[in-house]
């Protein structure tokens, strides 16, 4: 079976050609993992691997709490995105904890 223009990133069950004996050969990158390529996986697929690219981390978000305990969070963008079983993109949100301390808090109504 032949790879050729026909490859795809992760697992993919629907990302194969007709392999020996009527057997089904894979050109997804997890066919390296089950051991189930067509031969020209790696000459195929690999060399037009491309891996994911992230920009930079946006500013923090306010506090959701504007008293006590809460979160703030900041995201990132994909630029681009994986190809071909390339490194997949890393984390795109990220949170962290913060104390809200609006003025009003220590006021009772």
């Amino acid at each position: 079976g032949s790879c050729r223009h026909r490859c795809c990133p992760g697992r993919n069950n629907a990302c194969w050609a007709p392999g020996a004996r009527r057997a089904r050969c894979y050109c997804d990158s997890y066919c390296e993992r089950t051991g189930d390529c067509c031969q020209d996986y790696p000459t195929s697929c690999r060399r037009a691997a491309v891996g994911c690219a992230v920009g930079p981390w946006g500013p923090w978000s306010g506090c959701s709490s504007p008293c006590g305990v809460g979160s703030r969070a900041r995201s990132r963008q994909v630029t681009v995105p994986p190809r071909h079983g390339g490194d997949p993109c890393p984390d795109l949100k990220q949170r962290r904890g913060c104390l809200g301390q609006h003025p009003t808090c220590g006021t009772a109504q």
